[in-house]
């Protein structure tokens, strides 16, 4: 069934058109990735199909149960909120009724007699069940807690920037709709909770529609791509790989037509030159094809990033991390770490968020002291830096002068002199662009010129934190390959594992509590290598539980008969299941009504893991002891 679909949108800024006369219908289930180089519209064709946006031309024709929900990269946020509260939107009735029952709760445990107060509370246990509130307050908090998000009262004022935008995602996921819009939902997660979303997605029912650089998700979570190129969308059926191969034989295709059509352009060419006269119709024709022979404009690969390698000559020493440790706020993050970075390195950093990461970079970079210990950078070290943040771009600067404070000209490793304003083309800024102030860039435009910049100063260590962060795929795959032909040394942050994949070969683990694993390879590797050792831990564990079953088994066959202590667990096994699922039922209860209060929540969690664990061995006690009770009573048969 159809949900929505766009008809012949356009969209224009100024004189740029961003959407020239596209389509798409979006049907249940699908889910659709966004792809497209920075500045081509995918965030603006989100927003229309939102109804956050408005367009100059077109239809748009919804289906009459469409229920959409959108996270936008530019969410509101009230500043005085709690997270639960900017989850619900603060307005939402399950939010009204859940803080409604919490005061009312409060005021019973002053004064338990207050009979007026009891009968509110039973009146909102009912209105809770009716919306069905305790389910949707367990699954914020779940997912929440996935998301890294542990306190449920804080305000939002007091979180950081990454946190608020977990909890904006948090809000679009619990949100009921048969339709989600999401807008870069894998920044600012790390990889484990990125595995978590991969996972919640392919199992959420109802549509997609998402803009996402993270090569792997799109490829696990997707059956549709489409691609914003100059102002077109194309679709294809499948994943990312799926796509790749159906672009490329479409670029090829259209090089092809392209190749007939300049081979006949030159035919036409010639004979117009000639001198040819429109005295007869066919000669007419024949001009009036010759127009539409030059005016005609094929879709190929030629507006694609390019990147020149160039660097500055890198002496032996590079970095070195001596005994360095530092802590913020009582959080250790390093203790006595050493390390030794060398030319040519490639060593990506991943762990958790709130870890410690980008700090480690910046002590690196000679931009935060450790708190003991040295950091010893070599002489013929020029650092280029890479940052998640564009604090430092004066945005009243136009691109090519933003540019031209580094550099001028830059010097490629094949030897040929380059000046920024071809740089700048190469990296899709025209020149109508590169005298346009940076303001009126797009946030991925931005990042593009940001790290045109880092690139202009000819750098031989390059450090990047989040790179993948609001750059385009294209962008990335060239990046990619640039640091293949890179003579220097490269540090990364990264949490995104295509990336990791592809350009590195170590890898820093943070792992909290200042432990740092290393590691020889790249993320895949490594994880195989995770999942081999558990695998490994679990066989052993499970081998030692077979051999002692097995010893036990036949230690008690021989006897063929219940001893005291097993007669009596026989006797008594179906009330002590009895009563620990009731227990369980109980505890289900309390934490449906514990609220906001969230070391209780844990606590209750906790107790409830350990029955069910405790009712999982009776049931295996009970299925042993039923066994050897029918094996006792053949016995006597026989005898």
């Amino acid at each position: 069934m159809n949900l929505i679909s766009l008809e012949n949108i356009c969209k224009s800024y100024g004189e740029k058109f961003i959407l020239n006369n596209i389509s798409l219908g979006i049907n249940e289930g699908e889910k659709i990735g966004v792809i497209g180089i920075n500045g081509t519209g995918k965030s603006t064709l989100l927003r229309i199909a939102a109804s956050t946006e408005t367009y100059d031309s077109g239809n748009i024709i919804t289906s009459n149960n469409l229920t959409i929900n959108y996270l936008s990269q530019n969410t509101y946020f009230d500043e005085n909120a709690t997270v639960l509260e900017q989850v619900f939107k603060g307005n939402s009735p399950i939010m009204k009724v859940l803080r409604e029952y919490e005061n009312v709760l409060k005021s019973l445990e002053k004064n338990p007699n207050d009979e007026v107060k009891q009968k509110k509370l039973l009146d909102l246990t009912a209105k809770m069940d009716s919306l069905n509130a305790w389910q949707v307050e367990s699954d914020a908090k779940t997912i929440l807690t996935k998301l890294n998000i542990f306190d449920f009262d804080a305000k939002i004022a007091t979180l950081s920037g990454g946190q608020k935008k977990r909890i904006a995602l948090a809000g679009a996921l619990i949100t009921p709709s048969n339709l989600l819009i999401l807008d870069e939902p894998t920044n600012h997660i790390d990889n484990d909770t990125v595995a978590w979303l991969e996972n919640y997605l392919n199992n959420r029912k109802g549509a997609l529609l998402m803009i996402t650089h993270d090569r792997y998700f799109l490829d696990r979570v997707t059956n549709r791509i489409i691609e914003l190129d100059n102002g077109n969308l194309y679709s294809y059926s499948g994943n990312y790989s799926i796509f790749l191969e159906k672009k490329l034989e479409r670029e090829e295709l259209n090089k092809s037509l392209e190749d007939k059509h300049k081979n006949l352009f030159k035919r036409e060419l010639a004979w117009i030159k000639r001198g040819a006269k429109a005295r007869s119709t066919k000669q007419k024709a024949r001009i009036e094809r010759f127009e539409d022979l030059k005016n005609t404009k094929f879709d190929t690969a030629s507006d694609r990033v390019q990147m020149s390698s160039a660097s500055t000559r890198l002496g032996k020493k590079v970095i070195e991390l001596e005994n360095i440790s530092k802590s913020f706020e009582n959080k250790k993050i390093l203790d006595n770490f050493s390390y030794i970075f060398s030319n040519n390195d490639r060593v990506g950093i991943i762990g958790p968020n709130g870890i410690g990461k980008s700090t480690f970079l910046n002590i690196c970079a000679g931009i935060i002291k450790p708190d003991s210990g040295e950091v010893n950078i070599g002489e013929t070290v020029k650092i280029g830096y890479f940052s998640q943040e564009n604090k430092e771009m004066n945005e009243n600067l136009r691109v090519i002068e933003y540019i031209k404070e580094v550099g001028e000209f830059l010097k490629a490793s094949d030897g040929e002199t380059l000046s920024a304003s071809v740089m700048l083309e190469r990296f899709l800024f025209t020149p109508e662009m590169q005298w346009t102030p940076i303001s009126k860039l797009s946030g991925g435009e931005k990042r593009r010129l940001q790290l045109l910049r880092v690139l202009m100063s000819a750098p031989n260590v390059l450090m990047f934190d989040e790179p993948t962060n609001d750059l385009d795929i294209e962008t990335l795959t060239v990046l990619e390959d640039y640091l293949e032909d890179f003579s220097g040394t490269v540090i990364a942050v990264s949490h995104d594992r295509y990336f990791l994949d592809k350009a590195f070969k170590k890898l820093l683990i943070f792992k909290g509590n200042s432990s740092i694993d290393y590691y020889t390879g790249n993320y895949t590797e490594y994880m195989d290598k995770c999942e081999s050792e558990n695998k490994e831990e679990l066989k052993e564990s499970n081998k030692k539980d077979t051999k002692s079953d097995y010893k036990e088994e036949k230690k008690k066959n021989k006897a063929l008969k219940f001893s005291y202590k097993e007669q009596k667990e026989f006797d008594e096994i179906d009330d002590v299941i009895a009563g620990v699922e009731k227990e369980i039922e109980i505890l289900d209860s309390k934490i449906n009504s514990t609220g906001s209060d969230y070391e209780m929540l844990q606590k209750l969690l906790a107790e409830k893991q350990e029955l069910q664990e405790k009712l999982d061995y009776l049931l295996e006690r009970w299925t042993y002891l039923n066994e050897l009770a029918e094996k006792i009573e053949s016995a006597k048969c026989l005898d």
